[in-house]
């Protein structure tokens, strides 16, 4: 019998990995005080012990302002030995190494980020919730410079890819999508000028990696609510991404802000989520999602590969590399999925319930013990992200949570 092609080489500009499956960028939540920790090291050397060909460190923004959570990476120089440790753990095991980049415009609160949000544009992030104010053009110009330095620092750090997060409804995306982006000027208007941030952005990083370091791209294939970005001008942005020079794309959809159970699919842990909070630092979020969480975030039903068909649209438009994210936890939705002509596949809640997933799909398995309960996503919010079947004297109203979540 052959091999499956999961496990067949596969390169993304100059780096080659092992088979095409990446641990995709879902936020560990584990780099307390912002740098890295023993939590992170151990999680991702046993990704990579467990077969990934690439494993990604999540959202590490530029700079302080981009900061959305006291457990995110931010990128400058003390945090580089620690990270070139890990690195070099995850090569050492026979995996490469990437790292998501980005910054997270309104989606944090000025004791997070040590001032007032920023944005495209001003107002108030319901959200959060918090007010923003909209970049000035300076700082506009000041935050590219910002992502190439970041390059810069992850490949000092051994890095061997960077993914620039241009999706969800972060700094990028808030340029991109028309429901963010009220400005007058040049980076406003129309789809050519809110695209603006992005390829100055994509340029300072291209420039940045050179010919050693991999970029791939997050972006969405819509914003999944009315007033933001449809599917046409998302198609138009990657084209765009594509004429950049970039090595691979990433395909997801949804916006955090507006539409979070698009990007993630399943049951919404609304306990979960509101147990976990810091009852006095969060009192009017916990208050807010146990009396309106069902509306304000509904769940939206997973299916394996469930952004397959629209990914699909796009494959057939663009030349570039592909990787397909979102719902996988099947050896026979895999192969469909490279089978349909995309070169990688990323994977996180799967991995998140079993660091060993993919050694154990080579070795026969054909699926994940993963039910998509969510856990690890409420969890992820105040805690390190886990699956619950790692976690300890479970209260019970969480075990319920879970047990009925799972039989959906």
């Amino acid at each position: 019998m052959s091999e499956s092609s999961i496990f067949s080489p596969c390169s993304f500009g100059p780096v080659t990995l092992r088979n095409r499956t990446i641990r995709s960028a879902a936020f560990e939540n584990m780099c307390y005080g912002n740098k890295p920790s023993q939590d992170l090291f151990n999680y991702h050397t046993a990704v990579a012990k467990g077969g990934i060909g690439m494993t990604t460190i999540a959202y590490a923004a530029v700079n302080k302002s981009g900061v959305s959570f006291d457990g995110q990476l931010w990128m400058r120089e003390e945090i580089i030995p620690d990270l070139k440790k890990l690195t070099d753990a995850i090569h050492a095991e026979g995996a490469k190494a990437s790292i998501q980049i980005g910054h997270c415009g309104n989606m944090t609160h000025s004791y997070t980020c040590g001032q007032m949000p920023v944005g495209a544009s001003g107002g108030f992030n319901l959200y959060s919730p918090t007010f923003m104010r909209a970049l000035r053009e300076q700082e506009i110009y000041d935050l590219v410079k910002d992502f190439g330095k970041a390059i810069h620092l992850a490949r000092q750090a051994g890095f061997d890819a960077v993914e620039i997060h241009a999706g969800h409804g972060y700094l990028i995306s808030q340029f991109l999508s028309p429901y963010t982006n009220k400005r007058r000027d040049q980076f406003g208007g129309s789809l050519e000028n809110r695209m603006r941030f992005m390829k100055l952005v994509i340029n300072e990083v291209m420039k940045a990696a050179g010919n050693d370091i991999a970029v791939i791209v997050k972006t969405n294939m819509y914003d999944g609510f009315k007033g933001g970005l449809e599917r046409a001008d998302c198609l138009t942005v990657a084209k765009e991404l594509e004429k950049l020079g970039v090595h691979a794309l990433v395909l997801t959809a949804g916006f955090v802000s507006k539409a979070p159970m698009a990007v993630m699919r399943g049951a919404m842990p609304y306990k979960t989520l509101t147990h976990y909070m810091n009852p006095w630092k969060f009192w009017w979020l916990r208050l807010g999602v146990r009396m309106f969480g069902k509306w304000i975030i509904p769940e939206v039903p997973f299916e394996e590969a469930y952004f397959l068909e629209d990914a699909k649209k796009f494959r057939a438009e663009l030349k570039l590399p592909l990787i397909y994210v979102g719902g996988l936890i099947s050896k026979q939705k895999m192969e469909d999925v490279l089978a349909a002509g995309f070169e990688g596949l990323q994977i996180a809640r799967a991995l998140v319930h079993d660091t060993d997933f993919i050694n154990k799909l080579k070795a026969g398995e054909e699926r994940s013990g993963c039910k998509h309960s969510n856990y690890c996503i409420g969890r992820m919010y105040t805690l390190d992200m886990k699956c619950h079947h790692c976690v300890d004297h479970l209260p019970k109203k969480l075990q319920k949570e879970i047990e009925k979540a799972e039989k959906k």
